[in-house]
């Protein structure tokens, strides 16, 4: 029962120098490797994310030893680095880490398919067009799910051209 609570203070003592060293240890590294790190994310990004938090766990917890849970972080973060990099320069890599953009409505009409692909509803899509502070759903020429999952909804006289997404299915 005691150790439920408290082991014992030599482990307690691993804790927090583990805890100390990951803490610094992840927040240069995140420095190290920018903006990226902290962006909306992709599903790309969520599994990074999620490996880095459960090793950082098994570090933080004396799971493993802190020089193995840093290696692994350092790797992890290369290898998210690495990924970036590649799909920077090929489009097939990019499209197998990212997603496209999913248009789900454009000039009055929801994209049936699109939205089951996506599964989002036009009541999703309805509240999205409100948070962009819109009245008339008439006013919206389109609206894209994101490759990070966000929206993005276009005012009919926005006056912007469109930016791929086959030109808004070329007008």
């Amino acid at each position: 029962m005691e150790d439920l609570f408290f082991s014992d203070g030599k482990h307690l003592t691993k804790v927090i120098i583990a805890t100390i060293i990951s803490y610094f240890a992840l927040m240069f590294i995140i420095r190290l490797m920018g903006k990226r790190t902290l962006a909306k994310m992709n599903a790309f990004d969520f599994v990074v994310t999620v490996t880095l938090g459960s090793t950082l766990s098994s570090m933080l917890l004396n799971k493993v030893p802190v020089v193995d849970g840093a290696v692994a972080v350092l790797l992890i973060i290369s290898l998210q680095y690495l990924i970036a990099y590649l799909a920077q320069r090929s489009e097939k890599i990019e499209k197998v880490v990212n997603h496209s953009p999913t248009l789900l409505y454009y000039n009055g009409k929801f994209m049936e398919e699109a939205m089951k692909r996506e599964r989002i509803t036009e009541g999703e899509i309805l509240a999205e067009i409100r948070s962009y502070r819109l009245e008339q759903v008439s006013d919206v020429r389109a609206v894209v799910m994101e490759i990070n999952g966000t929206f993005s909804v276009i005012k009919k006289e926005s006056g912007f051209p469109p930016t791929t997404l086959d030109e808004f299915k070329e007008q």
